[in-house]
Parts: C-alpha cells; structure tokens; sequence
C-alpha cells in the first residue's frame, strides 16, 4: 500500500508524461498515477484543474514538500527541477554544471518540444494537409536533431558527461522520430546516445507507464476535444 510519502502523478502517455514517470523511476520515488485522458476532456476537470491550472499534464502532488507540507506542481520541467532537487539526483551541485543542464532542459521546454509537437500536429492531425506547415516544422524537427547531434559528438549525455534531467526531457520527445520526417541513421552520435538511454531499465519502466491506455486519435470528439473549441474555452 502506497504510504504517506507516495507522490500522486496526474499524467496521460506523452513526452511530457514520460518524461516524469522516467524521472520517479530513476530516482526510485514511490508514486502513483492518476490516468488524465486528455482525448477524453479529463484535463478540464475542476480537480485537475485546481493543480494544473493551464489544463495540461502531467502534474504532481507530493505530500511532503520542501517545508514537510504537501506541495502541487504542474509542468514537466518545473517537475523534473523539483524532484532533482528533493533527491540530489540527476542535477549537479556546481553552479557551472547545473546551468549547463538547465540551459538544455529549457531547450527542450522551448525548442524541442513545442517544435515536435508542431510537426506531429501538421503532420498526423490536422485536417487538411498544409504544405507549408509540414515543411517548416519538419525542417526544423531537423534542424533541431542537428543541433542535439552536433552536441553528443562532443560528449556523452547532452550536457556533459553524467546523465542528467537534460537527457530525461528530451529522448521522450525523440521516440516518434519517424513521424516527425526523420531518418535516425542521419543523426549518428544522437542515434548512439538515443540507443543507450533507451536501454536503462528505469526508462524502459517508465515509458511503460500509463502505455497500454493510450489509442491512436481517430475520433472527431478526441479531435475537437484536443484541437477544437473545447482546447480554447476560458475557463
């Protein structure tokens, strides 16, 4: 039974989920996770709301915060930050070496991620096929994977040689590469990197999380729900 340290995920499988459940499972934190089916409309419940106020998962809430008070927090960065710093881990103590990480988390925080989700959308989801878009976000998904691969040739993990909350926020967002309009085997030194972390026992764990509820969006409603007025209500 889960007791009272156990940390409660709200979270759904994406990049941004993963890249929490990841984070718990290497820093071997007890939790529990709360399915928010965001093809559903979950995320604009009132409760969830209430912890995540920009309807997007995932968010935590972990009975024992900095001050020993429950703490919630939303955003995947904010959460990895956090939990580094509750368990030392996964985030350097030297001034020069955290900012190092930190400058790559907000990489994939403002680059990384909005750009790949940009390029799925124009290219998996939207309803008409905008040529364009498609072009300008698949070139820069592969401008992108240019600059992570320029990176790894210098060094082993992306922000110097220890695995860091750096590579945890960005493999989730390289997993669908292929519908992104990548060739991997173009990125050779992330190709050897993305290999490896996909290889650490609490990645494969973590990416497990939440998997077998994920379906293919087919659906008009989960599209109008995700992509329509229902994305855009105030609430």
């Amino acid at each position: 039974m889960p007791d009272s340290k156990t940390i409660d995920v709200y979270s759904w499988p994406t990049p941004n989920g993963h890249k929490v459940h990841i984070m718990l499972e290497e820093c071997g934190l007890p939790y529990r996770v709360h399915p928010v089916n965001i093809g559903k409309g979950d995320q604009f419940a009132p409760e969830f709301l209430a912890i995540s106020p920009n309807n997007k998962i995932p968010a935590i809430v972990d009975p024992e915060g900095p001050d020993g008070k429950p703490i919630s927090l939303f955003e995947s960065g904010a959460i990895l930050v956090y939990l580094a710093g509750k368990t030392g881990q996964f985030l350097p103590k030297g001034d020069r070496e955290r900012y190092d990480v930190l400058q790559w988390l907000m990489f994939q925080m403002g680059g990384v991620g909005p750009m790949l989700g940009q390029a799925h959308h124009f290219r998996m989801y939207a309803p008409e096929k905008i040529p364009y878009a498609v072009d300008r976000y698949t070139n820069e998904a592969k401008r992108l994977y240019g600059v992570i691969d320029k990176q790894l040739a210098k060094q082993r993990y992306i922000a110097g040689k220890d695995y860091s909350i750096a590579d945890i926020a960005i493999f989730p967002w390289l997993r669908s590469w292929q519908n992104q309009g990548i060739v991997l085997e173009d990125y050779p030194h992330l190709k050897k990197w993305f290999d490896a972390i996909a290889e650490r026992p609490a990645v494969q764990r973590g990416v497990k999380v939440l998997a077998e509820l994920r379906k293919p969006i087919t659906d008009d409603k989960s599209r109008e729900i995700l992509f329509g007025k229902t994305q855009y209500e105030r609430r």
